[in-house]
């Protein structure tokens, strides 16, 4: 187990930008979108031994010629104003194969990424993952940040179109990230070094939809542009975002009357408090995704 590079790049004090799958996939997205816009250069890699089975095996002429395992793929660019590293897992390391890390292999997986990141001087990580929120697919997503220290909270509160996680209301100033966009944050922190997790909002009608939400994706990616004083081109996000805009649209006209009555009381809820109705009960909530999980089989039956 271990860390394969492919190079020694001399980068000054860069921040590293870290992303593995979850709902909606939002931060991988963004993070990836960020390192194709930033045309990065392979770094190196996580092996993959210990954390993870072979996706499929590669044979030739009767002969096993090798093993295809999710990648974990360190990138570099130095930039005029800023370097940066990125780092994207394809799987989260399990022990049952599910989304989210857990265990030992979860810690080790980190302290992994955190080593490149020490190795190279970073000064700050960076992580993204989704928010699942009671708002409307036609509402602009927030982005929710988390930092692992308090000097970072100021800094914060200047990105735009931001709310710190603990000032949402009805979470009491909690709050919890699943998987590796959290713990890398918690081990960060142990290590001494600053970090913040940016999450994009997603409905909560979507949480469990078999497909990516890039609106929310293209939210954390300004965020993170203007974070790290990049410029990112945005044609190619807002192509992806109408595209998907236009498939939930249609999925969302599929719904029962009823159902989407009580969907579009989410148009007013949390970003407007002027215009505020009775919020959505667990009961409805529960009522409105079994209703939504049984539209999307049905959708994967008729292809």
């Amino acid at each position: 187990m271990g860390i394969k590079l492919y190079q020694e790049p001399q980068l000054e004090h860069p921040d590293m930008i870290a992303s593995w799958p979850g709902i909606g996939n939002i931060g991988l997205i963004a993070v990836d979108v960020l390192r194709g816009q930033l045309e990065a250069e392979e770094l190196g890699e996580i092996e993959p031994w210990d954390f993870f089975y072979p996706k499929k095996v590669k044979i030739r002429d009767g002969e096993l010629k090798g093993m295809e395992f999710p990648a974990s793929t360190f990138y570099f660019k130095r930039t005029v104003k800023r370097d940066v590293i990125v780092f994207l897992g394809e799987e989260q390391p399990s022990n049952d194969r599910g989304m989210y890390a857990e265990g030992k292999k979860a810690y080790q997986m980190a302290n992994l990424v955190l080593d490149v990141a020490e190795r190279f001087g970073c000064r700050r990580i960076y992580t993204s993952g989704a928010a699942v929120a009671p708002v409307h697919h036609t509402m602009t997503p927030r982005v929710w940040a988390v930092p692992n220290t308090e000097t970072l909270i100021s800094e914060i509160k200047t990105y735009r179109n931001t709310i710190l996680m603990s000032q949402i209301e009805g979470r009491d100033g909690q709050g919890m990230i699943t998987g590796l966009n959290g713990l890398l944050l918690g081990v960060a922190r142990k290590r001494g070094i600053d970090a913040i997790c940016l999450m994009g909002e997603i409905p909560i009608y979507l949480e469990g939809a078999p497909f990516a939400y890039p609106k929310a994706s293209r939210a954390v990616l300004n965020v993170l542009s203007d974070a790290l004083n990049i410029d990112i081109d945005g044609e190619q996000m807002n192509k992806f975002v109408e595209r998907s805009e236009r498939g939930i649209n249609d999925l969302y006209e599929k719904l029962p009357a009823e159902i989407k009555e009580q969907l579009d009381r989410l148009k007013h809820i949390g970003h407007d408090e002027m215009k505020k109705p009775e919020p959505i009960t667990e009961d409805d909530k529960q009522r409105i995704l079994e209703d939504i999980d049984k539209l999307f089989k049905r959708g994967s039956k008729e292809g």
